[in-house]
C-alpha cells in the first residue's frame, strides 16, 4: 500500500489528505473552531469501516448469485463508560432468504476494515529530520 500523505493547509485545524491520485480534505466543525471543510478524522475512519463492510458484501453477494439490489450501513460512534463502541446498522434490499442475510451481515464483519479496527493494532510514529 502506498502511503498516505496528510498535510495541514495553515488554515487552523483544515488538512489535505493525498491518496494516490486523490485528495481529499478534513477538518473540524466551526463549534470546535475548525471551518468544517471536509469531514473529521474519525468521520474518515467510520466511512472507511462502512465502505469496507458494503463493497465486501456486495463482492460476495455477487460471486454468490445472490440477488442484492441494495446494501447501505449506517455507523456511529458511541462513548460508553467502558471506551467507544462503534454501532453498524445494516441494511440489505433484495430477495433474500433470513439465512442468505445473516451470512451476509457474517460476511461484512470480516471486512478488512472490520479486523484492522477490532484486531490487536500497534501505531509506531517516529520523527523524520
Amino acid at each position: 500500500m502506498l502511503p498516505i500523505r496528510v498535510a495541514s493547509t495553515g488554515s487552523h485545524y483544515q488538512q489535505t489528505i493525498g491518496i494516490r491520485q486523490f485528495q481529499l480534505t478534513a477538518d473540524e466543525p466551526v463549534e470546535v473552531g475548525g471551518a468544517d471543510a471536509g469531514p473529521t478524522p474519525t468521520e474518515y475512519v467510520l466511512a472507511g469501516l462502512g465502505a469496507c463492510k458494503t463493497m465486501t458484501i456486495q463482492m460476495y453477494a455477487e460471486r454468490k448469485g445472490w440477488p442484492v439490489s441494495k446494501i447501505s450501513v449506517d455507523v456511529t460512534l458511541e462513548k460508553t463508560p467502558d471506551g467507544n463502541r462503534v454501532n453498524a446498522l445494516l441494511s440489505l434490499e433484495g430477495d433474500l432468504t433470513n439465512e442468505q442475510r445473516q451470512r451476509l451481515q457474517e460476511i461484512g464483519d470480516r471486512c478488512p476494515v472490520h479486523k484492522l479496527l477490532s484486531g490487536s493494532l500497534a501505531i509506531e510514529t517516529r520523527l523524520v529530520e
